[in-house]
């Protein structure tokens, strides 16, 4: 079973999860807003990704831009990084796939189509 975790109100997890439920793909769905990852769930996706760690975070969010995270990032640890990912699940890039071991971060439907099918 696929963990299909996003943000409800989020117009690209709709898409997503619209995709997930065309191409037959069942999955268990995780409100990041009400069940944010912890530290160790995205230590653990992070390494299991092929994705760069910025990748994880929700640039376009606001809270992103208004904790200037931009130019706060580059200095801060991998570890700092995650920690601060877990404080709030509107940091945390959506929607998120993560299943046998794959994660995908972001809606890219090629890339969709290409790991889950």
């Amino acid at each position: 079973m696929v963990q299909f975790i996003c943000y409800p109100k989020c117009t690209t997890c709709q898409k997503a999860q619209k995709w997930l439920d065309e191409n037959g793909i069942k999955y268990e769905i995780r409100d990041i807003k009400l069940d944010n990852p912890k530290y160790e769930e995205l230590k653990k996706w992070y390494h299991e990704s092929e994705y760069e760690l910025k990748r994880f975070f929700n640039t376009s969010g606001l809270l992103y831009k208004s904790m200037e995270l931009k130019g706060r990032l580059p200095a801060m640890s991998e570890e700092e990084q995650i920690r601060l990912l877990a404080t709030d699940g509107m940091l945390v890039k959506r929607p998120m796939v993560i299943a046998d071991g794959k994660v995908l971060v972001g809606f890219k439907e090629k890339e969709w189509q290409e790991k889950l099918k």
